[in-house]
């Protein structure tokens, strides 16, 4: 039907013969092919006659009887190694391959699983930037206190680029990393981390992450056009698992060395001291010279790196947000803001803002009241 549709294109001259056959998907010296065969028998010309032919070089049903017939008489029991020597010596004509698939297809001979692949060490990067890991450990770092370290490095180097305690892992401590990084070197190609839920969706428990229905995180790495990709056991995430082996090994003693039992000191801690040593003993040049990252030149990287949630604003200007009253106040740009769609960002600490398309409304502290002291923008 679509060769009768390009085939009268062609005869009315609406088509050239070379527009008909890229209407087909086939060269032009296929599309006067068909014509011939179209002209001399019709749509049946068009038909691929080797779709009626059976192969030359398949077997009959006789000669796949007298084989599975001969190895139940005389060869139960033996390797398809071992019977395919005797039946080339008797006379048989085919392949190791087709002699097996045939006494396996009989269930004569068992089949094994495969050995697998030959599996290799992942090489780290080439530069630095081309892969960032971002992962958490949940341990006693002070004695009877369990805090989550939240580690931020390089792939290529094994260089920390940021480190912090938190009470507990999530959207604003991964976002915190991942800013810190960006500050500091610019943005990377790459982000590797598990599947945490604070970084996929993940339908079913232990399968695959849904990537079209990206978290808040997903989204905002999305924005700045940063790959994200999925660990699928600690295996893959070696060089963060051994990290933190090194970390939960030194860090407690030299926290209860320095007598640091409150986590504000311990992250100034990490940040002056610990940190630096660290990457001076243990992180080693990129395969390459060079680097991947790239210099941010976006001014409203505080509105990306933020959680982002869409709002309905009620009669009386204000919006819901987890329990608390956002009042929009007067603006002159319009009247009221009754049932418009606005979005409103919460920062990594915990302030807030209200954003109808690219405007900033009003920006709120972390109980919900207006911030007069940040009526203008940071976005640094």
């Amino acid at each position: 039907m679509r060769f009768e549709e390009a085939y009268a294109g062609w005869s009315e001259k609406r088509l050239t013969q070379e527009e008909a056959a890229i209407l087909l998907g086939i060269s032009s010296r296929s599309f006067r092919r068909y014509i011939d065969r179209y002209e001399d028998s019709g749509l049946e010309g068009l038909m691929d006659k080797r779709l009626e032919q059976g192969s030359h070089r398949c077997a009959s049903v006789d000669e796949v009887l007298r084989l599975t017939n001969d190895y139940c008489q005389f060869y139960r029991g033996w390797n398809v190694k071992h019977y395919y020597s005797h039946y080339k010596r008797c006379g048989g004509d085919r392949s190791y391959s087709w002699v097996k698939s045939r006494l396996q297809a009989e269930a004569l001979v068992p089949k094994f699983i495969g050995k697998g692949k030959h599996r290799k060490r992942r090489e780290a990067s080439a530069y630095p930037g081309m892969m960032i890991h971002q992962d958490g450990s949940t341990h006693n770092w002070i004695e009877s206190k369990k805090w989550d370290l939240i580690v931020t490095m390089d792939d290529a180097t094994n260089e920390h680029y940021s480190m912090f305690f938190v009470e507990q892992e999530g959207t604003s401590s991964s976002m915190q990393g991942v800013k810190e990084v960006i500050l500091e070197r610019g943005l990377f190609c790459s982000f590797y981390s598990d599947r945490g839920s604070h970084y996929w969706h993940t339908p079913q428990a232990g399968g695959k992450v849904d990537k079209d229905n990206p978290t808040q995180f997903g989204r905002a790495l999305k924005q700045l056009c940063i790959e994200q990709i999925a660990a699928y056991s600690p295996e893959a995430r070696g060089r963060s698992e051994r990290a933190f082996g090194t970390h939960q090994g030194r860090l407690p003693k030299e926290l209860a060395l320095m007598g640091i039992i409150d986590m504000d000191a311990a992250n100034q801690y990490l940040k002056a001291v610990y940190k630096p040593r660290f990457n001076e003993e243990f992180s080693h040049p990129s395969r390459e010279i060079g680097s991947a990252f790239v210099e941010c030149k976006t001014q409203e990287l505080k509105e990306i790196l933020c959680e982002q949630f869409e709002r309905t604003v009620s009669k009386d200007n204000c919006v819901s947000f987890e329990n608390l009253i956002l009042q929009i106040p007067a603006d002159q740009n319009r009247m009221h803001y009754m049932k418009v769609k606005v979005k409103v960002h919460r920062y990594l600490d915990g302030s807030l803002s209200l954003f109808h398309g690219p405007r900033q409304l009003c920006r709120y502290d972390i109980r919900g009241n207006i911030d007069l002291s940040q009526a203008s923008m940071d976005y640094q």
